[in-house]
């Protein structure tokens, strides 16, 4: 939508229009429900969240918000994002729609599992390998 150039999500978020700022708003809310423990960042120039790696990223574009569960968030949900437009690793949510905010914290919910067992994996291979 435009160039910003933000080094936290606030700063990211203020940089657009009143109605974009709202849904930016909602995501962000939406997200932190559904992953209280994962931290906030900039990453790739958007808002991220991070719990065991990123988890998720979202952004602002001309005609949608665009939203980056990774492959795996996008495989899982499949049925329920195919009447959206999108990529392997990522969905677009309208502007002139309302936004699928349960649908988001489902997918979100389900990413935060996939990384923390993956942490919980890799710390089990640290303790075996110690052994």
């Amino acid at each position: 939508m435009q160039n910003v150039e933000a080094t936290t999500i606030d700063e990211y978020i203020a940089a657009f229009p009143p109605a974009i700022q709202k849904l930016l708003k909602q995501v962000r809310e939406t997200i932190h429900k559904a992953a209280p423990r994962a931290e906030e960042k900039i990453s790739y120039a958007i808002p991220t969240f991070y719990l065991h790696g990123n988890l998720v990223h979202f952004a602002a574009h001309k005609n949608h918000i665009g939203f980056y569960p990774a492959p795996q968030g996008i495989e899982e949900f499949k049925k329920e994002l195919a009447r959206y437009e999108g990529g392997k690793g990522s969905v677009q949510f309208p502007l002139d729609e309302p936004l699928p905010l349960t649908l988001i914290s489902r997918i979100v919910k389900y990413r935060a599992l996939q990384n923390e067992d993956k942490a919980k994996e890799k710390e089990q291979a640290k303790v075996k390998k110690k052994k």
